[in-house]
This record gives structure tokens, sequence and C-alpha cells, in this order.
């Protein structure tokens, strides 16, 4: 857990989550959970986060994904000095890649 969190975490969420099975079981329980415009904005900082990790520049991450500089910054932050959760979902899922690619 985030060491730098100040308001204590609802747990029960986190591990209701873990507890999806399928793509569809995600997408349905974060339709339910958030608002089209809060989905819309942690999919940008993902998608942001996904093409800062690729090593895209700002611009070409502003012109795909259409995130604005401050977002883009706050991202890359997160990936430099955040809690390493983009890491580790990043090596996870290019790992199931490989598995699916029958390496």
């Amino acid at each position: 857990m985030n060491k730098h969190v100040k308001k204590p975490r609802n747990l029960d969420m986190y591990k209701a989550i873990l507890t999806l099975r399928t793509v569809e079981e995600c997408m349905d329980f974060f339709d339910d959970l958030c608002t089209v415009t809060e989905l819309q904005s942690m999919e940008q900082r993902y998608q942001v986060a996904a093409l800062l990790d690729k090593g895209l520049i700002y611009n070409d991450i502003l012109e795909q994904t259409g995130a604005s500089s401050a977002t883009i910054s706050r991202v890359n932050r997160s990936l430099q000095y955040g809690a390493g959760g983009y890491a580790v979902a990043f090596k996870r899922m290019e790992e199931q890649a490989g598995q699916e690619d029958g390496e």
C-alpha cells in the first residue's frame, strides 16, 4: 500500500475488484462504480502511462490521447515517483501477452 496516502482506504473495494474474473465483469463493475467522465479520465491516464512507458514524447501522446500536458506530466510523475502500480500492471500484461503468444 502507498505509504504516502493520508486517508484510510476502503480495502473491501479493492478486494471486490480482485474477485472479478473477466474483462466484461471488470467493465460492468466499473460502469456501476464510476461516472462516464471518471471512467474516461482513468482510461485516458492509463493510456498515457502506457505510451510514456513505451518512450513516446509528450506531443505524440497528446495527439493520440487528447490528454492535456498537465495530465501527461502528472501521469509521468506517477510513473517516476509513484507507488509502482503501473510498473506491476505493465509487467504482468507483458507476461500475459507472452503466454498467449506461446512463449
